[in-house]
């Protein structure tokens, strides 16, 4: 609005310079401005006596009037033109004002923050005397816009830390599953995490981060709008330091609480699982060879739990780790084509003490101690492997008559397999003629290599005594043919900059031992033995406002059952998410 005043006080000066040039030219061929005086009418039309010739008037006084009327009109035209560019140059002034108002306001503002480094974008101009002299060095709109992100940028350093972080608000109406009806619902959620990342020196780095969400489910950060107003939990999500060896850049150390180092679908790993323990990735960019342009290494060591031994010459803690790695390359095809490859192998050593952990929160009875491991939360569905787990029931002894309390215990859980997970995915990211539209495919397989390896592990029931009785049941026979899952994810477009769209569809299919089912995509309708379809819309309404609608429907596989299939569980979720 700032410029188009300019440009219309620019249109009106020069509608005045042509109207005094015009007037110049008037005053040069008439000196004085005056105009012609008049004839003056003769007092007799009778010829003088002495016999000369008296001349006529001139012919030349009515043209001359003519053109004094023009230039009085020109003169009054010029006037008003005048007025109106003294009324335009006191609005141009008083935007200055404003203007000037805000940029001491952001002045302020970086005084009061104590900015120590500034990018030289910020630094506010002078004052100029006149708009129109300084129309040159004018502060546009954009430009205090971009200086306001800049600042934006700078406010969120506070020495050698940057903060970041989200709110998303997500409404999530539940049809279909079950012909009972039992997983309807229309439930409000909402995620806030805050991150903090800092780099020390040229060779660490680190951060840590706070999310929302039950500390006892590692794969979600969402908090559900219940238990009665209650204050919500806001745990630690993350907390790493990474070194990176200046004398040897291709190689990263990272330990902690910290994001994937490795490359992963929600197949086999959730996206709001942050694993503990230690990496390595040692990375090469080849940027000068004509097609494979990286390839890196990736290992790591993830301890999970700890459990005492149970044998009277052996009771050392024994410890559940998931050990792995990973090949990376990347191929440049075409100058349009970039094709990604990662095989990797995830080992989940002794992983009992999940069943249990997850068989105790199951069991959700509040007179039964949590005794040993906590309970692990596993969102609203069991867990879907094959588990073997042992209760006991405690009894009492009347008149020789006994009778059971009803206080049941989880004695022991173990899994039906051995987790060793062969994990393959291809990426092709291919650029369309128009940057705001690019293609993403994603394929990912994986196999579990050790499918129902655990069965001769597994313990049996444990005797009754007199104050207890046990049992054991299993969830569901284990096959070790139902060992694979399937990823097939596709998008369109892109969600960057404000008013951006992006598209997407996933194919998901993951057979009931494919995968360690609690550590997996968290939204599906269960972490295995499922078949999900995945549809998404994303809109950037603001650099840092967006909005996204994400459908799921999915239901139970149905190998070797006599009963119908399900009905398709329908999951829809409408989020508004804002970033910070």
């Amino acid at each position: 609005m700032l410029r188009q005043k300019h440009r219309k006080s620019k249109r009106i000066t020069v509608s005045i310079l042509a109207a005094a040039s015009l007037v110049s030219s008037a005053n040069a061929a008439f000196p004085g401005d005056k105009a012609a005086p008049a004839p003056t009418e003769c007092a007799s039309t009778s010829p003088p006596s002495n016999g000369t010739t008296v001349n006529a008037p001139s012919a030349s006084g009515a043209p001359n009037a003519a053109l004094a009327l023009e230039l009085r009109q020109l003169k009054e035209s010029v006037q008003a033109q005048a007025q109106i560019l003294a009324a335009h140059t006191q609005e141009l002034e008083a935007e200055r004002a404003s203007l000037h108002e805000e940029l001491d306001r952001i002045a302020k503002l970086e005084t009061d923050l104590q900015v120590t480094s500034v990018d030289p974008a910020l630094a506010l101009p002078s004052s100029p005397a006149s708009p129109l002299a300084a129309d040159n060095t004018a502060q546009r709109p954009e430009d205090l816009s971009t200086r306001v992100q800049n600042l934006e940028n700078a406010v969120k350093k506070f020495g050698p830390f940057i903060f970041s972080g989200d709110f998303r608000l997500r409404d999530e109406p539940f049809f279909g599953g079950p012909a009972d009806q039992s997983l309807d619902r229309n439930r409000m959620r909402y995620r806030l995490r805050f991150n903090v990342d800092t780099k020390l020196n040229d060779d660490i780095s680190g951060g840590f981060a706070f999310a929302t969400g039950d500390v006892n489910d590692p794969i979600s950060t969402n908090q559900t709008a219940t238990q009665f107003y209650t204050r919500k939990p806001f745990s630690l999500d993350r907390a790493f330091i990474t070194y990176t060896p200046s004398a040897f850049k291709p190689l990263t150390l990272t330990g902690g609480k910290f994001a994937y180092p490795w490359y992963n679908t929600e197949l086999t790993w959730d996206k709001d699982l942050n694993p503990e323990g230690v990496a390595q990735t040692l990375a090469f960019n080849l940027e000068s060879t004509p097609v494979l342009k990286r390839i890196a290494f990736v290992g790591f060591e993830l301890p999970f739990a700890e459990v005492a031994g149970v044998s009277l010459n052996d009771k050392s803690i024994v410890q559940s780790v998931a050990y792995g790695g990973q090949i990376q390359t990347s191929w440049q095809l075409a100058h349009w084509l970039k094709f990604s490859a990662y095989s990797g192998f995830y080992n989940f050593h002794n992983a009992d003490p999940i069943a249990l952990a997850l068989a105790k929160a199951s069991a959700k009875n509040p007179q039964t101690p949590l005794v040993g491991l906590l309970p692990l939360g596993s969102g609203s569905n069991a867990v879907q492997n094959s588990v073997t787990t042992t209760t006991a029931t405690s009894i009492v002894t009347l008149n020789g008559v006994t009778a059971p309390t009803g206080v049941t215990t989880v004695t022991n859980a173990q899994f039906a397999s051995k987790f060793g997970l062969l994990d393959s995915i291809a990426r092709f990211d291919v650029a369309t003629p128009s940057e705001r539209w690019p293609v993403t495919l994603i394929g990912d397989y994986v196999q579990n290599t050790e499918a129902c390896a655990n069965l001769n592990n597994i313990l049996g029931s444990p005797a009754n005594t007199a104050t207890a009785t046990y049992s054991q049941s299993t969830n569901a026979s284990c096959n070790p043919h139902q060992r694979r899952g399937y990823w097939a994810e596709s998008q369109v477009g892109r969600a960057q900059k404000r008013g951006d769209w992006q598209f997407g569809y996933t194919r998901i299919f993951v057979e009931r031992e494919a995968v360690l089912s609690n550590f997996n995509y968290s939204e599906m309708r269960q972490g295995s033995n499922v078949t999900e379809h995945r549809v998404s819309v994303l809109y950037q309404a603001h650099r840092n406002v967006q909005l996204d609608f994400i459908g799921l429907f999915g239901r139970p596989l149905n190998f070797s059952s006599s009963k119908p299939p399900e009905d398709l569980l329908k999951r829809l979720q409408f989020d508004v998410v804002y970033t910070f």
